[in-house]
């Protein structure tokens, strides 16, 4: 991806889970949370790469704008999809919780790349020691 003066490629793994861990994501919730979490994402320059999950908790990859704040857009998120699913299921997730709750304050976000983290290790601790070496051997000429 670009903008007018970078080039990037950000992705983060993000989970969300529910709050108090309780199992109320059905398939057809964890389908209008993937068609909300497209349109909250598009909206904020975010893009879903992939989606997934389980009763309890989601998994996002999304492509991230170099310029967006992480934390303040997670929670914006949080609340537009919670908002959205408990406007469309108000009597499933009546069952699980009396307030309007829906996901747990706390998340996980893990950078996410090409490369593993041990190649970049590697290729970082590399930088510069190819011309060390080269300046190492070099000989003084013949007098």
């Amino acid at each position: 991806m670009s903008a007018s003066h970078a080039v990037y490629a950000l992705r983060l793994h993000i989970v969300l889970v529910t709050k108090y861990r309780r199992k109320a994501l059905t398939p057809e919730i964890l389908e209008a949370l993937r068609e909300a979490l497209v349109e909250i994402l598009e909206h904020w320059r975010w893009a879903l790469i992939e989606f997934g999950g389980e009763a309890d908790h989601v998994h996002l990859l999304v492509g991230i704008h170099p310029a967006l704040n992480i934390a303040t857009l997670i929670n914006n998120l949080k609340s537009a999809s919670s908002r959205r699913v408990r406007n469309r299921f108000p009597d499933h997730l009546r069952n699980f919780y009396r307030k309007p709750y829906f996901w747990h304050r706390a998340y996980y976000v893990g950078s996410v790349g090409n490369a593993s983290l041990d190649a970049v290790k590697r290729y970082v601790e590399a930088q510069g020691t190819r011309e060390k070496s080269r300046k190492a051997t070099r000989r003084p000429p013949p007098a």
